[in-house]
């Protein structure tokens, strides 16, 4: 669906990013992850020419986007911005609305795709008339994400969009992020510096330092088959929450009821603690999960 080749972008001296490549598959999420300054909101800018690579190529359909008009580009891209990016003298339904504008859509096509959106993303119909300094930042981010939406497109970019959320906020908006059959259909590229967040919402990692790619792999091979000392320190902190966010119960080959077989570890202990009265399963998926990581460590 995406493909990245030698891609780089220089500053003067600076090399913001320097000589890296991925491919995303379709519909799967990338997260590139890193600290500040490592390249990655730069490395999404130039996926739909907010910024212009210095060298290499991209390439979205097998079409090559450096051979595209970047306006034409970007109405077929959703992006979304940590602070929503919401224009704040529009309404609601009025910064909604740009991209139909943009596309000609006639008025009836456009207010039946914001309904259809707004009841996706538990948005009331009352917020259309609205400034975004009115909602919540959460409303905020789930109206800034209609408007990335509301065109259909393929493809999604999203720069940290949800590091502006406080915690509370940010876990619900994780789980209807995973839950929402409209971004399932998406082919995601997100950038993050929350690892918990890469581990919950990524198919697929890159993480990178200093304009490269370090090691690009799923969670799980991050974890336990991390590249260099660089990969392992970086994630040692939150080792343990990162191993039950990403192996699932497939992956333990567990079977509870009511869960499916790819939740994750973490997500199930939530539900059985808050339920209260399944200790035996909770005793039964913590000895499978332990099982699960002695295996991989003699691998």
């Amino acid at each position: 669906m995406i493909k990245v080749e030698h891609l780089s972008k220089h500053f003067g001296k600076v090399k913001a990013v320097d000589d890296i490549s991925f491919d995303v598959n379709e519909h799967e999420n990338l997260i590139l992850l890193g600290t500040s300054g490592c390249g990655k909101t730069t490395t999404l800018k130039m996926l739909n020419r907010l910024i212009e690579p210095t060298h290499g190529k991209i390439f979205i359909n097998n079409k090559n986007i450096l051979s595209e008009q970047p306006e034409i580009l970007r109405r077929g891209i959703g992006y979304v911005l940590q602070n929503n990016g919401l224009f704040p003298h529009y309404t609601i339904g009025e910064n909604i609305a740009i991209v139909p504008q943009l596309l000609k859509w006639d008025k009836k096509q456009t207010e039946h795709r914001v309904s259809e959106l707004l009841e996706k993303l538990h948005l009331s119909r009352d917020y259309l008339n609205v400034y975004p300094n009115e909602l919540s930042g959460g409303q905020q981010q789930r109206a800034g994400l209609a408007r990335a939406l509301i065109a259909n497109p393929p493809v999604l970019l999203m720069d940290e969009p949800f590091g502006a959320l406080d915690n509370v906020t940010k876990a619900k908006i994780h789980a209807e992020f995973k839950a929402l059959d409209e971004l399932k259909k998406k082919t995601i590229i997100m950038v993050t510096h929350d690892v918990q967040e890469a581990f919950e919402l990524g198919n697929r990692i890159c993480l990178m330092d200093i304009g490269k790619i370090v090691q690009q792999g799923t969670p799980a091979e991050l974890l336990f088959k991390p590249k260099n000392k660089f990969v392992s320190d970086f994630l040692k902190e939150q080792r343990l929450q990162l191993e039950f966010r990403s192996i699932s119960l497939r992956d333990i080959k567990q079977e509870i009821n009511g869960f499916e077989e790819d939740e994750s570890v973490w997500s199930v202990m939530e539900k059985l603690k808050s339920s209260g009265d399944q200790p035996k399963e909770f005793e039964r998926l913590m000895l499978a999960f332990y099982q699960y990581k002695q295996q991989k460590s003699h691998e």
